[in-house]
């Protein structure tokens, strides 16, 4: 028996899944400082609006990076020094009253620290822990626990934001990240696939380049960017949009809630179903039901019943695109560079976020509304289905081993 035999697979999706329950639930929580920390410090919406999406590109950008060191080296001190990072940032954006430190703060601090506890870096170590028949399932209830800080984290937040400000939930926040560093001890260790897994070794630039030949996956990835423009475009702005449509806070946060909520259900059910049928088809299903539930949400009055309604339809498709994309790619490459290949789709996708994130305040401080930003992402939904139909799903055919330098 190895002294790491207690990494088990069940030991390492519940550590890996509560990781990400506070990392990807806190990311959450950002929509709902933005009014305050706009009206408070004088600002227009685009300022924090500006800082959320650099946030994401510096996430996007950095991805790869974290993600090569974590599939050469190991998962578990990537992951503690994102959480450090990140417990930093939250502080720094707590005590920031100028432009500047809220976008250094919010878009650099942050960025590198979610980069670094991301779904990239956590699923390839759950993806790696079971076989492949297993992974869909394991890779969708991890990325339920990113939504499970939704439904927890966000109405967390709001009572600290209603009760004491903003400042008192960043901080409070910045804590809790310090408090479950220990739990990255179940994704360290250098990287291994699962027992009985057919691995053809490659260096990092063998991978690089049999990735870019492949058609099928730079059509994922720049779909992928879709998804991130859709989504965060609409975590960053459904507060604001329904507090301009006179919606009370309280019912903001509980549709940001009921999002993550039924994005559990989402995920499950997305990873499920990408185990047994083609994923790529279920990705194209997945954003055409995300557009009708846009187009549907738009063309009726706004009301409490129909911002929860819709939350509670686009919490059923939020994150179901995670394990489907992120099995597609181990499914098509294997999953030695598994979190380095995903992270250049999540790149993608950050690309998408912050296009969804900035242009969502840009065009509401111009325009005042946000009609020209939910046509967008109804446009591009329909385009990224048409784009994962004629991806190639079959895993890549490598007649001799690569030599690892």
């Amino acid at each position: 028996m190895t002294t790491r035999s207690w990494r088990t697979p069940v030991v390492i999706l519940t550590c890996a899944t509560l990781i990400l329950l506070l990392s990807f639930g806190a990311r959450q929580t950002y929509g709902l400082y933005l009014a305050p920390i706009s009206k408070i410090q004088g600002w227009e919406i685009g300022v924090f609006s500006f800082a959320m999406a650099l946030q994401t590109l510096i996430w996007g950008l950095s991805q790869p990076f974290w993600g090569n060191i974590a599939d050469r080296y190991g998962a578990g001190r990537v992951v503690s020094a994102g959480l450090i990072l990140y417990a930093a940032g939250l502080w720094m954006m707590a005590e920031s009253t100028s432009p500047l430190g809220i976008t250094l703060s919010t878009g650099l601090v942050t960025g590198l620290g979610m980069s670094a506890t991301s779904f990239p870096i956590i699923l390839a170590v759950v993806g790696r822990s079971v076989s492949e028949k297993r992974r869909s399932m394991f890779l969708g209830i991890a990325s339920a626990g990113g939504s499970s800080g939704m439904v927890i984290v966000v109405p967390f937040a709001q009572y600290f934001i209603s009760d004491a400000g903003y400042t008192a939930a960043m901080i409070v926040l910045a804590v809790l990240m310090i408090a479950i560093v220990p739990l990255t001890a179940a994704v360290a260790g250098k990287p291994q696939s699962p027992e009985g897994a057919n691995v053809v070794k490659q260096n990092t630039k063998e991978a690089i380049r049999e990735a870019l030949g492949h058609k099928g996956y730079v059509l994922l990835v720049t779909a992928f960017f879709v998804c991130g423009f859709q989504t965060m475009f609409v975590g960053g702005h459904l507060p604001n949009f329904l507090d301009k449509s006179g919606i009370d806070a309280v019912t903001a946060s509980w549709a940001l809630s009921f999002i993550g909520l039924f994005n559990i259900f989402g995920c499950f059910v997305w990873g499920a179903l990408g185990g047994r049928y083609s994923k790529k088809y279920m990705l194209a299903l997945l954003y055409i039901f995300r557009s009708i539930t846009i187009i549907i949400f738009i063309m009726l009055p706004v009301t409490d019943t129909s911002a929860l309604i819709f939350a509670a339809f686009t919490g059923l498709m939020f994150l179901g695109t995670v394990p489907l994309t992120s099995g597609l790619v181990a499914q098509i490459f294997g999953t030695q560079y598994m979190a380095m290949l995903y992270g250049f789709a999540f790149t993608s996708h950050q690309v998408g976020s912050f296009l969804g994130i900035w242009m969502g305040g840009l065009v509401f401080d111009l325009t005042g509304s946000y009609d020209v930003m939910w046509w967008s992402a109804i446009i591009l939904g329909f385009i990224a289905a048409i784009m994962h139909w004629p991806i190639d799903e079959r895993p890549v055919e490598r007649p001799q081993a690569s030599a690892v330098s």
